[in-house]
């Protein structure tokens, strides 16, 4: 059988762009080689995509120092790599790719928009799916007609912080303190804080408005953090559930990537039925988003009621040795080679009737 090319993408040029080059090496390094030849193409920060050699050089970092450029042609007569040096263009013949890019331009759509345009299939969510997801007020927006509670929220856009004692009394008369405040459209917690007073709220107002036009203020939910992996298409399947004990007061970025202290509990103890009650929650928020091959959904399990409340969903999850995903699998019996080969594969089904 003739091996198919697989391009996986990395890096990228959001504020995840080094998490992203660790999930390409754990992804990467569970490809079966027998069926697949790789090509490695890294994204820097700066948005120039370049042909790399080997994973050693994603480890290391001297993939950012790459002469050949390599772009995906967006002309579906003939899908392929255009890889580019002193002048002279070859074509990479290009059968799938693996996008392994976390948040802005990698997470949202913009390279699924691409990848659509090339007619190239390939792994996680579709264009709609990964843009609503990645908007937070937006999927706020789906999941309130769904029935699963979730946080309260305001929205705020950041030209009215023009007139900021406006926003800040609006927000006051919906929302008690203490709140969280977040860019609508970052990803990995970036530019997230918590406000116990109005001093806060409206230093929180301006961090967020930093990093997105349009900001989402919450009520604070006491509880623990639960996650759920989803698996697949129209046929999606959830996996068990796993609990964050973050080592800060709120699993922000610093939390999630720096701190060694945070931990994951895969198969927590939960009250009685809470963990189906998740899985099912996650796999029909995923499929009202459009939700395709993976994605993984956050909840709370609030201390005083007890009941789940839903946080966000992930379209394009991490896979470092400490991220959730792959470790929900495994413990369901699927290891990151199997995991990895039915990613592939439903890139090929995406457009199967």
């Amino acid at each position: 059988m003739d091996k198919k090319t697989i391009v996986v993408l990395f890096g990228g040029q959001s504020s995840e762009h080094e998490v992203s080059c660790v999930s390409a090496v754990t992804v990467i390094n569970h490809i079966d080689l027998d069926h697949y030849d790789i090509v490695l193409v890294g994204i820097t920060k700066d948005g120039k995509w370049l042909l790399t050699e080997s994973v050693e050089d994603i480890t290391s970092g001297v993939w950012r120092n790459g002469k050949k450029t390599a772009i995906l042609s967006p002309d579906r007569s003939k899908p392929s790599l255009l890889i580019m040096e002193d002048n002279k263009v070859e074509y990479q013949k290009v059968d799938v790719v693996f996008p392994v890019l976390h948040g802005l331009f990698g997470e949202d759509g913009t390279v699924q928009g691409l990848l659509e345009l090339a007619g190239v299939p390939y792994v996680g969510c579709g264009v709609l799916a990964s843009a609503v997801s990645m908007d937070k007020l937006y999927t706020k927006i789906i999941v309130d007609s769904l029935g699963i509670r979730q946080a309260a929220y305001e929205p705020v856009y950041a030209k009215e912080l023009e007139e900021m004692s406006k926003v800040v009394e609006r927000i006051e008369n919906r929302l008690s303190y203490p709140v969280f405040i977040k860019p609508s459209n970052a990803g990995s917690s970036k530019g997230i804080t918590k406000a116990k007073t109005q001093d806060e709220l409206i230093a929180g107002l301006k961090e967020a408005a930093e990093h997105d036009r349009k900001i989402l203020v919450e009520e604070t939910i006491v509880g623990r953090e639960i996650e759920c992996a989803v698996l697949g298409g129209m046929e999606a399947k959830a996996s068990g559930v796993g609990e964050i004990l973050a080592a800060a007061e709120f699993y922000d970025y610093d939390a999630k990537y720096n701190n060694t202290e945070s931990k994951t509990i895969i198969s927590p103890e939960l009250p009685e039925g809470k963990a189906q009650e998740v899985s099912d929650a996650a796999v029909k928020i995923f499929r009202a988003v459009d939700g395709y091959s993976l994605s993984r959904v956050d909840f709370f399990l609030e201390n005083e009621t007890n009941e789940i409340v839903f946080n966000e969903i992930n379209t394009l999850p991490g896979f470092t040795s400490i991220s959730m995903y792959p470790m929900l699998w495994e413990a369901k019996g699927i290891a990151k080679p199997q995991l990895v080969e039915k990613l592939i594969q439903t890139a090929f089904t995406r457009n199967m009737k």
